[in-house]
């Protein structure tokens, strides 16, 4: 007969405590990391939110601005209009700053009505040199024209397939700003230098200088960058008013003076919104007035970018 040792049930509870203390420990752990995992979870939802409940405040107070503009830009004493020159104008709203910059197209190159000098001048004055500036400027001419008749330095159907483009000209006007990449010798890069001075809505050959952005500016013959950084900002520092009755004193290359020639009804709209916390966004529309014949809205939406940040 085998008699137990008397250590031998205390070793046997050890052991069990052991595994237990053990099991212990891994629950325990398992349980820290769900709770870890569900606390990160709650704030990421919890920043997710707040990062919505941000862009959607400042989008509408962006919004909020661009309503402001137009009912400025309505306004009949032009001692009280908002100039639509590039000048910005900084507004408070419910505690979220705006602002305001507004160009009159007027002064943007229309790519559907300018002429082949103003455009060849356009990508001269972002860097372009004067020969592949004269190839895109007739490109685009053959791109809007509505004939297969290739321009001294342009390009018809034929070269776009021999370079392997899958498209021709489309021999009719822009649809889109963005579509002035497709011509036959754009690229993206050059696309962004000039997209700020080109618009499809004013219908003119020539831009005016009275309202144009540097780089519409740059295409008026004779005009240096450093000239036309003075003449913006000189330009920027009149009164309302002021410009359009000839009171500026201010010149263009020729020796013409300098004075609003009108203008027109479309305006390219720029809304900055910042929230006290820093969180922004940044409305870019273009918008055409039309008082109540736009089936009783003062203006019509005719390009519309938003959520892009400040």
């Amino acid at each position: 007969m085998i008699v137990p040792h008397p250590n031998d049930g205390f070793a046997q509870r050890r052991r069990q405590r052991g595994v237990a203390f053990v099991l212990v420990m891994w629950v325990i752990a398992m349980l820290s990391v769900l709770l870890g995992s569900f606390a990160l979870v709650a704030r990421t939802e919890g920043l997710q939110s707040r990062h919505l409940f941000d862009t959607t405040t400042a989008r509408y107070a962006a919004e909020a601005g661009l309503n402001l503009a137009v009912y400025a830009l309505s306004r009949s004493d032009p001692t009280q209009k908002w100039v639509a020159d590039g000048r910005v104008y900084a507004v408070t709203f419910d505690e979220i700053q705006v602002e305001l910059e507004i160009t009159d197209d007027s002064g943007k190159i229309d790519i559907n009505a300018a002429d082949v000098t103003a455009l060849k001048n356009l990508f001269m004055g972002v860097g372009v040199e004067e020969a592949p500036a004269e190839e895109l400027a007739d490109a685009i001419q053959d791109w809007r024209d509505p004939d297969d008749l290739t321009s001294p330095h342009g390009a018809e159907q034929g070269d776009y397939r021999a370079v392997g483009l899958p498209y021709s000209p489309r021999n009719a006007p822009f649809e889109t700003l963005s579509e002035i990449q497709q011509v036959f010798g754009m690229n993206y890069e050059l696309y962004v230098k000039i997209e700020p001075a080109i618009t499809m809505f004013s219908g003119r050959s020539t831009p005016s200088a009275a309202y144009a952005p540097i780089e519409a500016l740059m295409s008026v013959p004779g005009m240096t960058l450093e000239q036309a950084r003075q003449l913006i900002a000189q330009r920027q520092a009149l009164a309302p008013g002021q410009l359009g009755q000839g009171q500026s004193g201010l010149q263009l290359p020729d020796g013409t003076p300098l004075m609003a020639d009108g203008g027109g009804l479309t305006y390219s709209v720029k809304s900055r919104a910042k929230l006290p916390n820093g969180a922004s966004t940044v409305l870019d529309a273009t918008i055409r007035m039309g008082g109540m014949n736009t089936a009783g809205r003062p203006f019509v939406v005719l390009r519309w970018r938003d959520g892009e940040n400040a």
